[in-house]
């Protein structure tokens, strides 16, 4: 039966939340109880500590650093961490950088926890590619422009042969999609040769930096310029790469000086 009352975080559970792109605004207000509620909070690189003035003074704060061509925290320890808390009666907040099921291995995660008998919920956060977007004022759905949008990530893993590009975007294409690539810098050059097989060079795009925050940098420029744009403006990680029409109005009046300061 349907009820109003409040989610619980309860002793010897995990909860993943997402933390959102970085603006501490745009937690949801049940992330932030599920902060507030935690005992012990393993905590994300990308994570605004300002996040972190809503956790209780009493709860155990460790970092678990994960960022691409870091030093990183590995995997299978932050998921013995969550279940090594759990078992001892802790309340575990996992805080994630976006959102868990974005890219945020929340899944793997989940899986692990499931499998160790660790009741696991997810709170949800906003990721950056639209966190981002709409930090520009540009949408990643339109009627006139993009019918959806696709989330993919520039990195794969080890053994992997990652995202069939070519395929990828003679999709785009056809079905009028809004493309937004994670984790893409390192790999821009390949990523650029093999979106233009279906994608024309002049196909707007925008690289976005540190999304949501007081730092934030943009460039907007097009797929052909996409390699020339993220050396010539020093751009790099974490950001994400948006490619479509949704961006012509703002390519329009945005060249030739792409880089700007977010407000």
């Amino acid at each position: 039966m349907p009820t109003d009352a409040p989610q619980a975080f309860l002793p010897g559970t995990v909860t993943l939340v997402g933390a959102g792109p970085g603006d501490p605004e745009l937690l949801t207000l049940k992330a932030v109880r599920a902060i507030a509620s935690a005992t012990v909070l393993l905590v994300d690189d990308l994570v605004n500590e300002a996040i972190l003035v809503h956790a209780s003074p009493k709860a155990r704060i460790v970092p678990v650093g994960k960022r691409g061509g870091c030093k990183s925290t590995p995997q299978a320890f932050i998921e013995k961490l969550m279940v090594m808390a759990a078992r001892e009666g802790e309340v575990v907040v996992r805080l994630k950088g976006g959102d868990p099921f974005i890219f945020g291995r929340g899944g793997e995660e989940v899986e692990h926890l499931q499998s160790e008998g660790i009741t696991v919920q997810v709170v949800n956060g906003i990721t950056a590619g639209l966190g981002g977007m709409t930090a520009l004022g540009v949408p990643l759905t339109h009627r006139d422009h993009a019918h959806g949008v696709v989330f993919v990530t520039g990195h794969a893993k080890p053994g992997d042969l990652g995202t069939d590009w070519p395929a990828l975007a003679n999709t785009a294409r056809d079905a009028k999609l809004t493309l937004v690539i994670y984790m893409g810098v390192s790999g821009a050059a390949q990523i650029q040769q093999e979106l233009l097989t279906g994608l024309p060079a002049s196909t707007p795009l925008a690289i976005i930096q540190h999304a949501t925050l007081p730092q934030q940098r943009h460039a907007v420029s097009t797929l052909g310029a996409l390699t020339d744009t993220i050396a010539r403006e020093q751009l790099g990680s974490p950001a994400v790469i948006v490619i479509g029409d949704v961006l012509r109005g703002m390519a329009a009046i945005s060249q030739p000086q792409a880089l700007s300061n977010a407000a």
